[in-house]
């Protein structure tokens, strides 16, 4: 873990494209919340399961204006070409945008196979075009995943991947969530040996649903330990009970990572203030006075 604690600690949020007017019209008041904890930036999906990539510019535009704070919009390359993605990524550019996610994107339900349609396949060939294409107007983020993707043939194919992303010049990788610290820990010892020099940010789901955090789970090949699970299955019909019980679980899994040198956190906030900011407060983490108002 030694070369994690080289790099700067840091902490920040994941939102999504408001779906609803209804969601859109609290978008502001959710991220003003969550700028008061002063994150790094915020992060604003696209579409999930492959779906229509709208919201995304927009959303960062309006996390920018109203907070101040830095946004980086996920860019993938599923379906896509790369005069699209260069399109794009002027578009950002001009709009102040100096950081991005990088992500080969899902799959479409029509796909067959690991390989995205499109003309740029895998995340690595992503960020290697916007290296080609803009040099190092941006700073960009990659995904991991401790405990392999759910559509990699195996755990060394999977970290053969990530590393050329790695190569390809991604500065910063974000983890998928987990809640087996080991399975971080190891991921970052597979990096130092392979000579991987880049933060690796443990990315954090907050428990709030049984249901739906078992169908994330399932799709994105996140392990629920069984222990873990049995207890929110049983309390799944108890809602303040389960949301306290996967805020104990979450805490001491935040608090092992950071007292073992992870150099940050990624929540993932699912556009709810209320669970991220019950764990922020049980880490005992930077709590600007406006924020608890």
């Amino acid at each position: 873990m030694k070369s994690q604690r080289q790099f700067p600690l840091q902490f920040s949020f994941e939102l999504f494209p408001p779906r609803t007017p209804e969601g859109a019209a609290k978008l502001p008041q959710l991220v003003a919340q969550l700028a008061r904890l002063q994150p790094k930036y915020f992060s604003v999906t696209y579409g999930a399961g492959g779906t229509e990539q709208d919201g995304t510019y927009e959303t960062v535009v309006r996390v920018v204006e109203h907070t101040g704070v830095e946004a980086a919009p996920h860019l993938t390359c599923v379906g896509s070409t790369r005069a699209k993605i260069a399109e794009l990524l002027k578009r950002y550019k001009s709009a102040g945008v100096r950081r991005i996610v990088a992500l080969r994107g899902d799959l479409p339900a029509t796909a067959h196979g690991a390989e995205a349609p499109g003309e740029l396949h895998y995340a690595s060939e992503l960020v290697q075009f916007i290296r080609e294409t803009e040099g190092d107007a941006f700073h960009l983020e990659v995904a991991a995943y401790p405990e392999m993707h759910p559509q990699a043939q195996s755990p060394q194919i999977d970290f053969d991947n990530f590393k050329r992303k790695v190569e390809a010049g991604a500065d910063a990788a974000i983890t998928q969530y987990f809640f087996t610290p080991d399975a971080y820990f190891d991921f970052v010892e597979r990096c130092e040996r392979a000579q991987l020099k880049l933060p690796l940010i443990p990315g954090i789901m907050p428990i709030v649903n049984y249901a739906q955090l078992t169908r994330f789970s399932a799709a994105c090949g996140a392990d629920i330990p069984r222990w873990i699970r049995l207890r929110l299955e049983q309390l799944q019909h108890d809602k303040a009970a389960l949301q306290d019980f996967g805020l104990e679980v979450v805490t001491r899994l935040c608090e092992t990572l950071l007292k073992s040198g992870a150099p940050g956190l990624h929540f993932y906030t699912l556009n709810q203030v209320e669970p991220t900011l019950r764990l922020w407060k049980n880490l005992a983490l930077p709590m600007p006075l406006a924020a608890t108002v």
